[in-house]
């Protein structure tokens, strides 16, 4: 009788975990932060290029759309992506911002220099202090922004979706 007792609940115990990690197997395991800036952040940054401090007032004027897209020459997603953002900069609506990211300034350039350069400013963040400013998470990372505010956060690569999502925002 003891024997049957214990059987019956070790059996127990294994249905129910069973169940249990058959259950977290069906559940969605993706997470997207949620952020909460809605507005452009205040910064103080040097050009990638020209070694010059610019802020927000200069980067980001009204009445106009820009792309900031936060990208590394490391960063392989990134590579994925640059094609949408060349496709992207053709358009007049819009200009893509580029936030280098954590990079060395020789592979940065053989980047833009091998795959073409989309961006009408690029930005230096060599510490990553300014990508947090803005809420991002990592890289790829883009921001759709009109009159100092963010309409959209793209976290990973874009894509045709998100890029045909773009073009439909801006017109």
């Amino acid at each position: 009788m003891k024997k049957k007792i214990i059987f019956f609940l070790i059996s127990i115990f294994l249905i129910f975990s069973f169940v249990i990690f058959f259950k977290s197997l069906n559940k969605l395991n993706l997470y997207e932060p949620k952020s909460k800036i809605e507005d452009v952040p205040e910064f103080s940054i040097t050009t990638f290029l020209e070694k010059k401090d610019v802020e927000k007032k200069d980067v980001f004027k009204k009445n106009k759309y820009y792309l900031l897209n936060i990208w590394a020459s490391w960063c392989i997603p990134c590579r994925d992506e640059h094609s949408f953002l060349v496709n992207l900069s053709k358009n007049d609506k819009l200009e893509i911002i580029g936030l280098n990211y954590k990079d060395n300034v020789k592979n940065a350039k053989k980047f833009l220099k091998d795959l073409g350069n989309p961006y009408s400013k690029i930005l230096s963040d060599k510490d990553g202090t300014q990508a947090i400013k803005w809420g991002a998470y990592g890289v790829p990372e883009t921001f759709l922004v009109y009159e100092n505010k963010i309409i959209k956060k793209y976290i990973g690569p874009l894509d045709s979706k998100s890029t045909n999502e773009i073009k439909d925002l801006i017109k």
